[in-house]
């Protein structure tokens, strides 16, 4: 599983960092650069890998399975 960032999207709510603070390393503004993420194969880091997909208001992440 990956996470496909569009950092031209993020507006900067940490709504995914909220999800999982290590998976999403956020710039010192607190914007998430573009950049593809590999989700650890357990079960809670899959599951904080959707919530934050969910979460995000600009849809800046896309989950690719």
């Amino acid at each position: 599983m990956k996470i496909i960032v569009d950092g031209a999207k993020c507006q900067g709510n940490a709504r995914c960092w909220a999800q999982d603070n290590e998976m999403f390393n956020l710039d010192d503004e607190g914007y998430l650069p573009s950049q593809t993420i590999v989700v650890p194969d357990t079960p809670e880091k899959q599951l904080a890998a959707r919530r934050a997909v969910r979460a995000c208001p600009e849809r800046a992440l896309a989950l690719e399975e």
